[in-house]
């Protein structure tokens, strides 16, 4: 097989391969918009029972469906979908994830968002890692955090692995923490 073949046949894979991603990222974003729409019309029908006004937005970024649910005005009955510590919260966005579960038999790692609560906790937590980590650099050895849901352990570890330090879940169902150190 001579150079210039060669060189062809490698540049047909490649394309090939590219091709491959692009089908592959596709399929992707649309499985994400459909298990967007699976869960918002979930959720749209919960907000219709329990007469709550509230608008619904999808996004998809970063491989992964998000679903924020607001109101023009301050909306009492919103914050009471949060609940205390983002537990409602939570338990809503299992049962969004269920219902994508069960329309596609596919897991959903979709994240769901009311009224900014996720937002304003994602402040709070990328504090709580600064403290953290400005605690194990004074002292030395390891600070352990409160226990935090699933969702708020990734926010602190990705935080804390920005500020160029450890962080490690330790414990069981409810008790599961961070322990943070330097390393």
């Amino acid at each position: 097989m001579s150079a210039e073949s060669t060189e062809e046949a490698m540049t047909a894979v490649t394309e090939d391969q590219e091709d491959s991603q692009e089908e592959t990222q596709s399929k992707t974003a649309s499985r994400l918009e459909e298990e967007g729409d699976i869960a918002a019309d979930y959720l749209e029908e919960l907000l219709d029972i329990a007469d709550i006004d509230g608008d619904i937005d999808i996004e998809v970024r970063n491989g992964r469906t998000y679903i924020s649910i607001g109101a023009d005005e301050e909306s009492a009955a919103l914050d009471s979908l949060v609940g205390r510590d983002g537990e409602v919260l939570e338990a809503l966005q299992e049962l969004a994830r269920l219902s994508v579960l069960s329309a596609t038999e596919s897991r959903s790692r979709l994240v769901l968002d009311i009224n900014g609560y996720r937002k304003e906790r994602a402040g709070v937590l990328q504090q709580i890692a600064e403290d953290a980590v400005a605690k194990v650099k004074a002292d030395g050895g390891t600070v352990a955090l409160e226990p935090m849901s699933a969702y708020e352990r990734k926010v602190v570890h990705d935080a804390v692995a920005d500020l160029g330090f450890v962080s490690e879940s330790e414990g069981e169902g409810a008790g599961r923490h961070i322990v943070v150190s330097a390393d």
